[in-house]
């Protein structure tokens, strides 16, 4: 049986593209809504590094930036350990969308895991995606 390779999340925001692109992009957009502290080289090659309230940090590398419509990074997969190479690709692309922005956000990669981990790594990511959404839109609106 094949698993499902990517999580695709399309979400509407009532703030202009500027807005989220900010919030997707810089170290104080992320820290505000995806941890609690944030560093970001906004490159293709670039690193990022995103400090959860657990105190857990997640690497990014920056792969995609095109702005203000394009920004997608690789990441390590959640439950693996430290030295796995396997990674996911996520892509947010923003479409204006009358005064405010569609989001869309797909993460991709997740056949290549074994059955187990898939299903950890997907499910998680499934409702993380999920909520982490939710804290951008609640963070975008809390700072208009």
């Amino acid at each position: 049986m094949a698993f499902p390779d990517r999580i695709e999340r399309t979400v509407e925001i009532a703030h202009p593209p500027a807005e989220v692109w900010a919030a997707l992009t810089t170290a104080e957009g992320l820290s505000a809504w995806f941890g609690k502290d944030a560093a970001i080289d906004l490159r293709p090659g670039g690193s990022a590094r995103l400090t959860g309230d657990s105190g857990h940090s997640l690497d990014i590398r920056v792969e995609r930036v095109e702005e203000p419509t394009v920004f997608g990074y690789t990441w390590r997969l959640h439950g693996l350990p430290e030295d796995d190479p396997r990674r996911t690709y996520v892509e947010f692309t923003l479409e204006p969308s009358g005064a405010g922005t569609r989001l869309t956000v797909v993460e991709s990669g997740f056949a290549q895991l074994p059955e187990d981990a898939h299903r950890t790594a997907f499910d998680g990511n499934t409702h993380g995606w999920a909520r982490k959404l939710g804290e951008l839109s609640d963070y975008l609106d809390a700072a208009a």
